[in-house]
This record gives C-alpha cells, sequence and structure tokens, in this order.
C-alpha cells in the first residue's frame, strides 16, 4: 500500500503549490535453500561501515564535525602500520573516518599530494559469515571469512591490495581492494 505525504510550502504570496511525494513502501522477504543447496560463497557484504575521508588538518576537521555540525567526534588513535592517524565520527547508523598521514611514507600523504583539500578515500563495508539451514539446524561455517572473502575475489579476478589480512581501526581484520576493479572505488573489506 503506497502512502502519500502531503508537504506545505510555506510562501508569502502562495506562488509554490502544495507538493505531493510519494514515500517508498518498504517490502521485506525471505527465501529459504533447500536442505542440501549451497550458493554462492562462505561470505557475503554486510552494511556500510564508514566512508574514510583523507584531511590535511585533523584537528581542525575534528573541530568541524563536533563544533559546527555537532557530531560525537572520537579520540585520534595513531596506526603506524597503517601509516595514518584515525577519528571516527559517529553518525548514527554509520561512521566517518577522518584520516590523516602519520609518518613520509603514509599512503594518505600521496593522496593529500593530489588532493590538495581532502576528499572522499575510501568505504569500507563489513564482511560477514554466511549462514546456511541444514536440516532444520543452524551450522556456522568456522571459516575466517575475510580469508574466504580474498580467495572468492582473486578467482574473480579481484585484485588485493596486500598480500594478506591487516588488523584494521577497529581491532579486526581488513583488506583493500583495487579501485580500478570496483568502479574507481577504493573498497576496504572489514571482517565482523
Amino acid at each position: 500500500m503506497a502512502r502519500v505525504l502531503k508537504v506545505a510550502t510555506a510562501s508569502a504570496v502562495g506562488l509554490f503549490p502544495r507538493l505531493q511525494t510519494p514515500v517508498p513502501t518498504v517490502r521485506t522477504f525471505s527465501t529459504s535453500l533447500s536442505s542440501h543447496q549451497v550458493a554462492g560463497p562462505v561470505w557475503n557484504l554486510g552494511q556500510l561501515n564508514h566512508v574514510a575521508v583523507a584531511v590535511p588538518d585533523l584537528e581542525k576537521a575534528k573541530a568541524f564535525y563536533k563544533n559546527v555540525l555537532g557530531a560525537q567526534v572520537g579520540e585520534t588513535v595513531p596506526l603506524p602500520e597503517h601509516g595514518v592517524s584515525v577519528v571516527f565520527v559517529n553518525l548514527g547508523n554509520t561512521k566517518m573516518e577522518l584520516l590523516h598521514p602519520l609518518g613520509n611514507d603514509s599512503p594518505i600523504a600521496g593522496f593529500l599530494q593530489k588532493n590538495k583539500a581532502g576528499g572522499m578515500h575510501h568505504i569500507c563495508i563489513e564482511s560477514r559469515r554466511m549462514i546456511f539451514q541444514d536440516r532444520g539446524e543452524l551450522l556456522f561455517h568456522q571459516v575466517d571469512n575475510i580469508n574466504a572473502a580474498v580467495m572468492d575475489l582473486k578467482e574473480k579476478k579481484i585484485r588485493i591490495l596486500s598480500e594478506e589480512a591487516k588488523i584494521g581501526a577497529h581491532g579486526k581484520p581488513v583488506i583493500f581492494l583495487h579501485p580500478k576493479d570496483c568502479g574507481g572505488v577504493l573498497v576496504e573489506l572489514e571482517q565482523v
């Protein structure tokens, strides 16, 4: 059933008529697999974890999100193994990760040389273990899903930017996918 939202537009002379904008109806559905059917890999994509933004001035960026926009801003965390300092900004349904170079060999330093004002660096999507039902029982595949993702993606000719997963800012294994294989977007997959 579709619902219609009526929006009254304020105008001193009434130049704007009432707008009627349809509100999409969300429908959920489920499917079940037969007792012996398993489709696809043992991992799948989860929700968006964060959008990472490279910033030339971390303190200025923290102050902007906290003082101007009123966001919950975390503390600066140095990650020398990744060559960055990070700050997470809580957005309610997801997070923003502010990235700043840590050292001269930082990949973020190179990004900021090309993009002086900073900008979106990558997105992070959670990688989840799939659960299958067999004869009414839930079976949890005890597989390191980030490694399952790596193997599956390599079979699909998607390049991984490191030989193995590294521990990311949340203390969980992460991998990065080559942006040329992902529509121009650097994609980070984080195991959950």
